[in-house]
This record gives structure tokens, C-alpha cells and sequence, in this order.
């Protein structure tokens, strides 16, 4: 198995533990489709502006042809460069700055300290690609994620919206300064 098709199974059981209660099954089937294929992943991996870090349990390798890899338990996905989002670039202050893009981690490792060292990770691969800040976007009803967020050093600095299924979010951006100011 490619690590792509690794991701793209990792971000489908993970995509809908970060979606608002309302969002239909249907709504989240799609957004996966056209954002977390095997192909967008290998585009992801080829991007020179993105960082791609997994949390794994040790261990050896899948077979080949296996449908899903047993030892991935999360990843994050950092992208560089100005903030595509209109509201998150008027929101964030620092430049440059990176977007942790993904936080995602299985349901099953909630509490474990996997998402924790991933996210000290992923802080740790953005001050090292010479990121000012870091910012990112989550829903203004995941409380659990806002939590886990400020407890890493983002504060939120300003809202954005999120499309799924057809349907605005409200989002909140947040952002976690890299740098002594």
C-alpha cells in the first residue's frame, strides 16, 4: 500500500469526528470524495508546500494489498504560504505563516497523548520551515478540538466560514505565535 492510500483511509475515519453534529452522512461522504482520494494524497505529498506528519503504533509494515494500515493512529497536514482563506489571512498577524490544515486523530486515540505529541510535532515542523505563526480553523462547536487547541497555545483571532455538503460553518481561526515577539 502507498502511504497515500494510507492517509486517504486515515482521513476517512477521521474527517467525521471533527464535523458538527448536524452534518449529514451524506454531506461528509462527499466532502471526503472530493478532498481525501488516494490521488489528492499523493498530490499532497508531492507538494514541496506541505508537511504531512503521522502518529503510528510501532511495528512492521502492512502487507501488500492490505486495505488500511493498522499502525496509523493520526496525521496533521501543515500548509505554507499566505492563507488562501480571505477571512484567516485578514485574521492572522504574523507572517510568514503556516496552516495546520489537518488535526485529525482515530476516535480510539483521544486521550492517549497521540494527538498531543502530534501537534508538538507538527509546532516543532513549522518553526523549523521558518513559520512565524501557525493558525488554524475549527468549528466554533467542536469544543472538544478548541480545547486541545488552547492547551497547545492557540487562541482564537477571528472567524472564517466552511462549506460541507453545501452548508456555510461558522469556523473560528486561531493562531499560535512561533516566534518571541
Amino acid at each position: 500500500m502507498t502511504d497515500a492510500a494510507a492517509l486517504a483511509s486515515l482521513a476517512a475515519a477521521t474527517f467525521p469526528l471533527a464535523c458538527p453534529p448536524h452534518t449529514t452522512p451524506e454531506a461528509i461522504a462527499d466532502f471526503i470524495a472530493r478532498n481525501f482520494g488516494v490521488d489528492h494524497f499523493e498530490g499532497y505529498l508531492a507538494d514541496p508546500e506541505r508537511i504531512l506528519l503521522v502518529a503510528e503504533l510501532p511495528g512492521e509494515a502492512p502487507a501488500a494489498g492490505a486495505v488500511a494500515d493498522p499502525r496509523l493512529l493520526g496525521y496533521t497536514m501543515l500548509v505554507g504560504g499566505e492563507p488562501s482563506d480571505a477571512d484567516a489571512a485578514r485574521a492572522v498577524a504574523a507572517r510568514p505563516a503556516i496552516e495546520v490544515s489537518k488535526v485529525y486523530v482515530l476516535a480510539e486515540s483521544h486521550g492517549t497523548g497521540a494527538g498531543a505529541a502530534l501537534m508538538r510535532a507538527s509546532l516543532d515542523a513549522a518553526r523549523a520551515a521558518g513559520a512565524a505563526t501557525a493558525w488554524l480553523g475549527v468549528n466554533e462547536e467542536n469544543a472538544r478540538a478548541i480545547a486541545f487547541y488552547e492547551r497547545h497555545g492557540f487562541a482564537k483571532v477571528g472567524d472564517k466560514h466552511f462549506v460541507v455538503g453545501g452548508r456555510v460553518e461558522d469556523d473560528w481561526v486561531m493562531e499560535h505565535p512561533l516566534v518571541a515577539q
